[in-house]
């Protein structure tokens, strides 16, 4: 079967690798019908260095299982599943929290022995903690927006639940990208009253005020913390999602949020140290939360509005390809071409 392999920098291929198959009794093999190029792939293909074993690319999938374990008992052949970005047992003490990225069994998708979900196959280890069923055919118009339950909607939608988006909320997003996007769309559907984006695209930023973003502010740093606040009587925000993972970004949040308010962090860092001392949070008593994101605790919550069509988070996605097509998509995604880029592999 054909899959997604990261060499280098910037050397995505597509390559023969050996079929997937079932390994362990919970395992399933999933035959990907939908997946995509996420912003955080990005970080690897700009960095990941060359000459040593290739990466496995791709954390977010759609697909019909094709094969089960013998101990499988959620999922049948034939189904429509969808997978969050790390696959968990299900049944340890922290996904019984909600926690299922800190699952004592789990990992993520390319690391280690697991496979990649850019391929035309992959092995879902622990498939009945992993995998959801979804009532809809696999070419039905609803699979971008049940995608993005994967990954992007969920890691929104964490963004604003770990902030305390309540209704009558005011909320900053800080990123035009897919997440920053949706969790504005999920910052709206938790009833956030103003919602300001900062983002520099057009194309983006109108997106999100269609997904609810009252306020867009396109500068950045010291000048985009000033608009922020000029906005806001001079006070910030409430809450402040930093769906970015950058320092620049971080210290704008820092500029952005209200006094008491909170700190919401889903973009992935790209930093190891950041000011949380007197001046910046502690006098101030502004919280710090926000981490990867769950997404498989908040499928139960956020599938009906999908499939209703109360929320169309598919929209994020601007570039359709094959399999062929996804060493370009990385390249139009890497220069801000591209949004986000679906992949459908057959």
């Amino acid at each position: 079967m054909r899959a997604t392999l990261l060499y280098g920098v910037g050397d995505v291929r597509i390559e023969e690798v050996p079929d997937s198959r079932v390994v362990e009794p919970t395992d399933a093999v999933v035959r990907v019908t939908a997946a995509c190029i996420c912003g955080s792939d990005l970080w690897p293909y700009g960095s990941h260095p060359a000459g040593g074993a290739p990466a496995r690319m791709g954390h977010e999938f759609v697909g019909v299982v094709d094969e089960i374990g013998a101990e499988v008992t959620s999922v049948r052949k034939g189904d429509l599943v969808v997978a969050p970005w790390v696959f968990s047992d299900g049944i340890c003490e922290y996904c019984r929290e909600g926690l299922t990225t800190s699952c004592t069994h789990g990992g993520m998708w390319g690391f280690g022995d697991a496979e990649g979900a850019q391929a035309e196959a992959i092995r879902v280890p622990y498939a009945d903690g992993t995998l959801v069923k979804l009532p809809v055919a696999a070419d039905s118009a609803l699979v971008p927006s049940l995608l993005t339950l994967s990954d992007v909607f969920g890691t929104g939608h964490h963004a604003a639940v770990r902030g305390g988006v309540a209704p009558g909320s005011s909320v900053t997003v800080i990123g035009d990208g897919a997440v920053g996007l949706l969790a504005v769309l999920a910052a709206r559907r938790l009833g956030a009253e103003r919602i300001v984006l900062m983002g520099r695209h057009r194309s983006r930023t109108d997106l999100g005020r269609e997904f609810g973003a009252t306020d867009v502010v396109a500068a950045r740093g010291d000048e985009g913390v000033a608009a922020v606040r000029e906005l806001t009587a001079g006070h910030g925000t409430s809450v402040v999602i930093e769906a970015v993972g950058t320092r620049a970004a971080y210290d704008q949040a820092v500029g952005a949020v209200r006094n008491g308010g909170t700190i919401s962090r889903v973009g992935v860092p790209q930093y190891e140290e950041a000011p949380v001392g007197l001046g910046s949070l502690f006098f101030r008593n502004v919280r710090l939360t926000g981490g990867a994101a769950p997404t498989r605790a908040y499928m139960a919550d956020l599938l009906p509005d999908v499939l209703a069509g109360t929320v169309n988070p598919g929209r994020v996605f601007d570039v359709s390809t094959d399999l062929a097509g996804v060493p370009a998509g990385y390249r139009r995604m890497a220069d801000r071409e591209s949004l986000k880029v679906l992949v459908r592999p057959a």
